[in-house]
């Protein structure tokens, strides 16, 4: 059974910053990549970042420059580091991992930003 655990999440001003973890609770599983989606209040779900098995990575265009994906996929822990944080970045943000076109999920972590 894969299990990511997500950390991290909380309450935080604007302009301020989070580092999110995920990590496996039981046993590591064989992904090719792992990374992180979000879903802001009465929005659908939304892809933030990925790296893969190989530490390449890529950031949603609209993040880029603030938000940075790093971690070890081997070992099933990534991190998403958030900066300068915008009220528009509440959102729950969900942890996944990729294995032969099937997806895993975490169960989410609460961001909230105030202004």
């Amino acid at each position: 059974q894969v299990q990511l655990v997500e950390s991290g999440g909380g309450l935080v001003q604007a302009g301020g910053t989070l580092r999110l973890s995920c990590a496996p609770s039981g046993s590591i599983f064989s992904f090719s990549g792992m990374g992180w989606y979000r879903q802001r209040p009465g929005t659908q779900r939304e892809w933030v970042a990925i790296i893969n098995d190989k530490g390449d990575t890529d950031i949603a265009d609209s993040l880029k420059g603030r938000f940075t994906i790093s971690g070890d996929v081997a070992k099933n822990t990534i991190y998403l580091q958030m900066n300068s944080l915008k009220p528009e970045d509440t959102a729950v943000y969900y942890c996944y991992g990729t294995s032969l076109a099937r997806q895993y999920w975490g169960q989410g972590t609460q961001v909230t930003i105030s202004s």
